[in-house]
């Protein structure tokens, strides 16, 4: 499902659906009939606009079109900003919960960006507590 809302991410919202038409060999006609059910919110308001306006498309053109619409300048300083500004508070956040969401965070702006890459960038925002605690386990 997607939204289009909050912190979104559309980049795995496609990277699913082409995996399940690659996996499943879901032809695109059923992908695109599914579309209403698959979006919510902002984005099926989004997606019946559309479709009443450009008419029945393939995968490849709606996959565009949610890049086009969601992949904008203001939706990457949003989430850019969200990382820079997550700071680790051990008395209010589980560690794990905040590495989840700085991981989609980066996957979401960066899709090719290493696991490790990814991992090293967050681990680099730690400080304190959190930090001692990783250099700790490390060595």
């Amino acid at each position: 499902m997607f939204s289009g809302e909050g912190e979104y991410n559309h980049i795995e919202f496609i990277r699913t659906i082409d995996m399940f038409q690659e996996d499943f060999c879901i032809p695109d006609e059923i992908i695109v009939g599914k579309l209403h059910s698959l979006l919510t919110r902002t984005a099926k308001k989004w997606y019946y606009k559309m479709r009443q306006y450009h008419g029945k498309h393939d995968w490849s053109w709606w996959k565009s079109e949610v890049i086009t619409k969601w992949a904008n300048n203001s939706w990457r300083f949003k989430m850019e900003n969200t990382f820079e500004s997550a700071i680790f508070n051990s008395e209010k956040d589980k560690p794990l919960t905040l590495f989840f969401k700085q991981k989609d965070r980066l996957s979401a702006l960066h899709p090719d960006m290493s696991d490790t890459m990814i991992n090293i960038k967050i681990l680099r925002k730690c400080g304190g507590e959190l930090e001692h605690s990783i250099k700790c386990r490390c060595v």
